[in-house]
């Protein structure tokens, strides 16, 4: 399989570990404050030029919003980011990695840079999350979730790339 698509695949199924892990993460208290409502609202603003929010959570909820935010989530944050990964790779100047789920952890890790610096600055809760929802905190949230999204895309990854047995 082309390492594109693996890339891709390996995004949609890190994007669920990294629900898997938020949800794990929230039995803890630690929570980013981020739903897949919030993400839809802001998604369904970008056509219509709406990227900041002085605060997403008093902007009025939109119909059908939840469900975007969760095909924004896979298709976009999970699949699409995933795609940076091989260019993540040569732009750090490395030979490919002999090991895809150390490669892909990194990258994980790498991608926590996303909601620290776009995606809640665009809600309007600042860098890092700092004025974000009561209780939330953002930047450990994130960081959590992202090391098993990037686990997600380093093991599809392994898995297209190692040779059928025959």
């Amino acid at each position: 399989m082309e390492l594109l698509a693996l890339a891709f695949l390996g995004g949609i199924v890190g994007a669920a570990l990294m629900d898997i892990a938020e949800t794990l993460a929230a039995e803890f208290g630690i929570c980013s404050g981020v739903n897949a409502a919030l993400l839809g609202r802001w998604a369904m603003g970008l056509p219509r030029g709406q990227v900041m929010h002085a605060n997403i959570l008093n902007t009025r909820a939109l119909p059908g919003e939840a469900r975007i935010g969760w095909a924004f989530h896979f298709l976009v944050g999970g699949g699409g980011v995933a795609l940076a990964y091989p260019g993540f790779v040569q732009l750090a100047g490395a030979s490919w990695p002999a090991n895809h789920l150390l490669g892909g952890v990194l990258f994980g890790l790498t991608t926590s840079v996303l909601p620290w610096f776009v995606l809640l600055p665009c809600f309007g809760w600042g860098l890092f999350g700092r004025r974000g929802p009561r209780g939330s905190n953002a930047l450990l949230a994130a960081t959590l979730s992202h090391v098993p999204y990037g686990f997600g895309v380093g093991a599809v990854i392994a898995a297209g790339a190692m040779p059928l047995a025959s």
